[in-house]
């Protein structure tokens, strides 16, 4: 009898998948702390009313982060790199649609509106970028 996925291979998946997202949420936040820090934020719990600029930084920043989180996912997987990439993918679409719901109406801390919608949006983009920026690397690397 033989496995078609051996369990050790859906370790490495869930693994691969978790090191993603630990590694794009820590920098996430070590920047976002650097940000509050040095002023370009307000002070934790504050308003972010006002401060569309950084909040376009941050949009920017969780973009990037989000790309490359998905690039680990693919490149630490087992097989099927753009599958692991776009798992994660789905796991911050949800996350961020619990973010926007949870935030939403909650007070000026939160910022504006767009802020929680744009990081639903490019979920789902920015892990396919990763999964893709791996599968191109594969590509290169298997020509002759």
């Amino acid at each position: 009898m033989s496995d078609v996925n051996p369990p050790w291979r859906f370790g490495r998946s869930i693994v691969a998948v978790l090191v993603g997202m630990v590694v794009g949420i820590a920098i996430t936040l070590g920047t976002d702390e650097i940000l509050h820090i040095v002023g370009v934020f307000p002070p934790w719990g504050a308003s972010m009313i006002g401060f569309d600029g950084a909040l376009l930084l941050a949009t920017s920043y969780r973009t990037v982060y989000g790309v490359l989180g998905s690039y680990i996912m693919a490149r630490l997987a087992p097989d099927r790199p753009m599958q692991h990439a776009l798992v994660g993918g789905f796991l911050g679409l949800v996350v961020s649609i619990a973010g926007a719901a949870a935030t939403w109406n909650k007070g000026p801390a939160f910022g504006p509106h767009w802020y929680p919608l744009a990081l639903v949006v490019l979920a789902m983009p920015q892990a396919w970028a990763g999964g893709k920026f791996r599968m191109m690397q594969l590509h290169v690397q298997a020509q002759p």
